[in-house]
């Protein structure tokens, strides 16, 4: 896409982001934008100062992607999290990263580049992270993801960049008001069943270990779902870990 109608798709975006105050529609705003260029796939997650999972300082924060689900649940199951060389590269630098410079870097290690050769196998063969720092030692992350293994151009990282930092700027400023009741208004037995799904364990063994059917199961994840705003379990218990619902 050439330089001119870039600058254009890049002030649609801005304008059409101006006055909303809805996490969901801002990320499909920002979708959309990032297909031009050819980025099908992005995730924004706040993280803590001192950890290296997704696990924020604020309860306000949002956490929002639309990678492949199974590349999710495996992602998570794994704990991937935990060595994802691309997050411990994030802390120490300001502009974006490209993870094919990570995986390069000599620093890395062979279990940290599992983690980017496994992304792989799921579509995600190339990417590039924006760093987002914020007061009081917040720390966002933004990635967006190709499924064709080639190095983004100095000029698209730029409009990434400004886009994220346009999209964080928006979501941080209205932050998620329900955060509060989220963590309040889930029942006990639905905390149980999100635990064990970050835990990796399917409905049928969740309910061996509860002593309940896996029709219960799967009515205390629905229910859950619906009040973490989630369409799936295991962003469902991505999303509970971070507000600190629970201890994954």
């Amino acid at each position: 896409m050439g330089l001119p109608r870039i600058g254009v798709e890049l002030g649609r975006f801005l304008d059409e982001t101006d006055g909303i105050a809805q996490s969901k529609q801002l990320f499909d705003l920002l979708s959309a934008f990032a297909l031009n260029f050819d980025c099908p796939w992005i995730a924004y997650g706040p993280l803590a100062p001192d950890q290296k999972v997704l696990k924020p300082a604020q309860p306000d924060s949002a956490v929002m992607l639309n990678y492949p689900d199974e590349w999710k649940e495996r992602y998570f199951k794994m704990g991937y999290d935990k060595i994802d060389p691309i997050i411990k590269k994030s802390r120490n630098r300001v502009g974006a990263i490209q993870w094919s410079e990570v995986y390069k870097d000599a620093s890395t290690t062979e279990n940290e580049r599992r983690v980017l050769d496994e992304a792989a196998t799921f579509g995600l063969k190339s990417g590039v992270t924006v760093p987002l720092h914020g007061p009081a030692g917040s720390f966002t992350i933004m990635s967006f993801a190709q499924p064709w293994d080639r190095e983004f151009q100095n000029r698209t990282i730029t409009y990434l960049q400004l886009a994220a930092l346009h999209f964080h700027v928006r979501v941080t400023k209205f932050g998620n008001s329900n955060a509060f009741n989220q963590v309040n208004n889930l029942s006990f037995r639905e905390k149980e069943c999100i635990l064990w799904t970050a835990r990796g364990k399917s409905s049928w063994e969740m309910g061996k270990i509860l002593g309940i059917s896996v029709n219960t199961v799967n009515f205390h994840l629905k229910n859950a779902m619906r009040k973490l705003d989630t369409a799936s379990r295991t962003v469902a218990a991505i999303k509970a870990t971070n507000l600190g619902i629970i201890e994954a």
